[in-house]
């Protein structure tokens, strides 16, 4: 009897390209059932905490709040130096500095809007857009900064855009740690048996991938917005690394000291479960 398995993964090259082997069925399911739904990341955390999938791509902030439910599977996960999200500018690159100013996030559980809350708090009005919208809002001076994430890291500087601040640098100076973006959490109502069974087929289908990246394009374009495949590689190379195949100690320490940040600001509270890595 199969167990089916609802799975939820970003649109975002990223997560097509690791998973384009899953969706095409290129790897063994190893009897599992996955019914695979593609949405925006905020989408993704919004739709956890309804409890939706049974396994799905979040980000970390989103994690960190549904630990109490959850695991993080070892592979899957976007965590590195130099992957962070900017800080954009709509007319300069001076800093926000009152409560007059708005900021846009991508989402109010993601790692990004974590990020600028943790190193501008309380220093203007926050507005959550899907990431997509940010950077022609911005463009529009309908606001006056914008946290920007996924392929805008290699598009905005032909928006006219200012930058204030890259994030990511921000924290690795700050923690020596790379930065834990988002990852895979499996509901703990499932067994450890299928949990482990979901693990190897997300392993497999990544490895299938780096073994092959022109396999995974058909995949990544057709969910991509409107970038070319060297900008849709570019991302694979800046979000796809060591800690994706595996987050492993380097990556278990990155979470914790994320969630000691979002306790310090009171993003979440104190009795919250710790995250948990399955397996480790």
């Amino acid at each position: 009897m199969t167990t089916k398995i609802r799975l939820g993964i970003s649109t975002c090259p990223n997560d097509t390209f690791a998973f384009s082997a899953l969706i095409n069925r290129q790897v063994d399911w190893r009897g599992l059932e996955f019914v695979v739904e593609l949405l925006d990341i905020q989408q993704l955390n919004l739709r956890l905490f309804n409890n939706d999938f049974d396994v799905a791509k979040a980000s970390f902030h989103a994690a960190l709040l549904l630990a109490d439910s959850t695991v993080v599977l070892p592979s899957g996960s976007a965590l590195g130096f130099g992957v962070g999200p900017l800080l954009l500018a709509a007319r300069n690159n001076a800093p926000p500095s009152n409560a007059s100013q708005t900021t846009l996030c991508p989402g109010r559980h993601t790692t990004a809007a974590l990020l600028f809350q943790l190193f501008y708090p309380h220093t203007t009005n926050i507005r959550h857009v899907v990431f997509s919208d940010i950077m022609p809002e911005l463009k529009m001076q309908k606001a006056d900064f914008g946290v920007c994430i996924h392929e805008g890291r290699f598009t905005w500087q032909n928006e006219g855009l200012g930058l204030v601040e890259d994030l990511g640098t921000r924290w690795e100076k700050e923690t020596n740690s790379p930065l834990p973006l988002g990852g895979i959490v499996a509901s703990k109502l499932l067994t450890d048996e299928v949990i482990s069974k979901v693990q190897t087929v997300i392993h497999e289908s990544l490895m299938f991938a780096v073994a092959d990246r022109n396999s995974a394009l058909p995949t990544m374009r057709h969910y991509a917005q409107e970038f070319d495949d060297e900008v849709l590689m570019k991302h694979v190379d800046l979000y796809v690394n060591q800690w994706t195949e595996d987050l492993g100690t380097v990556g278990q320490q990155a979470l914790q000291t994320l969630s000691d940040k979002a306790r310090s600001i009171g993003l979440i509270s104190n009795d919250k479960s710790a995250l948990q890595v399955f397996g480790q």
